[in-house]
């Protein structure tokens, strides 16, 4: 029996990147994001979801690919990383695909300008290579507890 893995597919600069689905709450549209003072540059501010204040970060920026110009298919994926919430903005979500575990390889130093360290893997897929993100390493929680407890002051 093959292993498969859920994925969330989603877009940053054309390229097609992916994350494990079960560590994406929802996908929430672009709303106006409060900024946060003395926090990163890629740390866009927080907004408020459901009663929950969320930091929001420019996942393009994170990943040193470019600042995200901000259109109505940009969305907002809400990820759960040790179970913190946090808002990556994306330039469009897309898909939910399964991806057989064996068409998942080792990330090169360096792929579509993101560093390795920012990767699970690549996924080989019929008509492309989907980019798949490793979200612990992308979600410094140092940077994320910075922005709450500016929040809280």
């Amino acid at each position: 029996m093959e292993n498969y893995m859920k994925v969330i597919v989603f877009t940053l600069k054309e390229q097609r990147f992916g994350v494990n689905v079960q560590q994406v709450l929802s996908i929430e549209k672009l709303q106006e994001i409060t900024k946060v003072p003395r926090t990163s540059d890629f740390i866009k501010g927080v907004i408020n979801l459901r009663g929950e204040t969320i930091p929001i970060i420019d996942l393009k920026e994170r990943l040193h690919i470019t600042e995200t110009e901000m259109t109505n298919e940009n969305r907002i994926l809400i990820v759960n990383v040790e179970d913190v919430q946090v808002g990556l903005i994306v330039d469009s979500a897309t898909d939910v695909i399964d991806i057989a575990t064996e068409l998942v390889e080792p990330a090169p130093k360096m792929i579509g300008g993101v560093h390795e360290v920012y990767l699970k893997g690549v996924a080989k897929l019929e008509n492309e290579l989907l980019i798949l993100l490793d979200l612990e390493q992308i979600i410094d929680l140092e940077e994320t507890t910075e922005v709450k407890e500016v929040v809280e002051e």
